[in-house]
């Protein structure tokens, strides 16, 4: 029989040494980004938009050599749309010890888990949260977005209801959620600014399957114009019951309505509803060689949210080269310091880490799940 081998404690210490140096030379190989959104629930969609444009982002930095040699690795994180499921999600993007998220998705879920990031020091970059909420008055460090707020979206259709439309009577109903109720009350204000009469406001039960009753109050006060604050699913509800119930009223929405799935929901109901969306960048000659790899991949680099998810990766991306380290902090400074050419344009933030410019545009929704800017 051999002799056992027996291990000292100083080649304990050392075996123990050398294997963390093994595991941290593994680990730096790679800068993790966290894509957090919903996986589960009824606006999964809005989710894979955003990480489609993460993808597409990621391996475009990856194949050009990455970020100082250490390539991009992603991991998704579901919180469903939830907003008691964002300072879970964030919580385990903490522990897990990843320094920069892209996501939350929506609103609701992103301002429940901002507190948790800028406590924690984590660089979290939304593509989508529209909500003021998320920002006003939190003199947040690490908290950024590549899309525009609500109350620059809502002013943007309303300006565009009072000068193309032109309705008699408005309705202006919401999900009374953090992002639908916030956008539904920017239009009114701007559309009672400027001389229109909102003779409803009302909140709608996001899940509910029956609008009946609401509807029925669209058909005895005349309506002509409803914009609806929320997501597809109620919005595709509405229409096609508005449609069933005789009500002739054009209906818009924000982004949030901007979904092919709605056309199962509405059917031929959905044909010309209004929508507000950020602008149509795949139109800008800058961006054909990004709208080529999406393209590759079989992937929509039009959607509502492809390029702002691309261009949160990039920014993540660039910060981190800029400021020489992973540091999360070092890269927040240098992100407030300085602007980037990305895909959506010229991306800088003011102090609290909005966008200081950001285009919508108007468009058209078909029944096919396409869409036109309105002219």
């Amino acid at each position: 029989m051999k002799q056992a081998f027996r291990l000292t404690p100083v080649l304990a210490a050392l075996g123990l040494a050398a294997g963390l140096a093994c595991a941290a030379g593994a680990q730096a190989q790679s800068i993790k980004i966290a894509v957090v959104g919903p996986t589960t629930g009824p606006v999964t969609q809005y989710g894979a938009m955003v990480r489609e444009g993460v993808d597409t982002a990621v391996e475009r930095i990856n194949a050009a050599g990455g970020i100082d040699g250490k390539k991009l690795e992603t991991v998704v994180i579901d919180d469903g749309c939830e907003p008691k499921q964002g300072p879970v999600a964030a919580n385990r993007v903490v522990n897990d010890e990843i320094g920069f998220v892209v996501g939350h998705v929506c609103s609701g879920a992103t301002i429940a888990a901002a507190d948790v990031y800028n406590n924690e020091g984590v660089v979290m970059v939304t593509p989508s949260a529209t909500s003021p909420a998320l920002t006003d008055g939190k003199n947040y460090e690490f908290i950024f977005r590549t899309i525009g707020r609500d109350d620059q979206q809502g002013p943007a259709a309303a300006k565009f209801v009072l000068e193309k439309i032109k309705p008699k009577t408005v309705a202006v109903l919401h999900d009374k959620q953090s992002y639908g109720q916030g956008i539904a009350t920017a239009v009114r204000d701007n559309l009672e600014k400027g001389g229109v009469k909102v003779v409803m406001f009302e909140g709608i039960n996001a899940g509910d399957s029956d609008y009946s009753a609401v509807i029925t109050k669209l058909k005895s006060n005349n309506v002509d114009f409803v914009y609806y604050g929320g997501y597809h699913p109620e919005m595709g509800l509405l229409l096609r019951q508005a449609h069933e119930q005789g009500v002739n009223a054009k209906f818009m929405g924000p982004e949030g309505v901007g979904n092919p799935d709605i056309n199962a929901i509405a059917g031929d109901a959905v044909e010309g509803m209004l929508l507000t969306l950020p602008a149509d960048f795949t139109q800008n000659p800058a961006n054909a060689e990004i709208v080529k790899a999406f393209e590759a991949k079989k992937r929509n680099a039009g959607g509502a949210f492809q390029l702002t998810a691309y261009a949160a990766t990039q920014v993540i991306a660039e910060g981190i080269k800029g400021a020489g380290s992973t540091d999360p902090t070092k890269v927040a400074e240098y992100l407030h310091a300085n602007s980037f050419d990305t895909p959506i344009g010229k991306t800088s933030w003011n102090k609290q880490g909005d966008l200081n410019d950001f285009e919508f545009q108007v468009f058209t929704w078909h029944k096919d799940g396409s869409k036109t800017a309105f002219k």
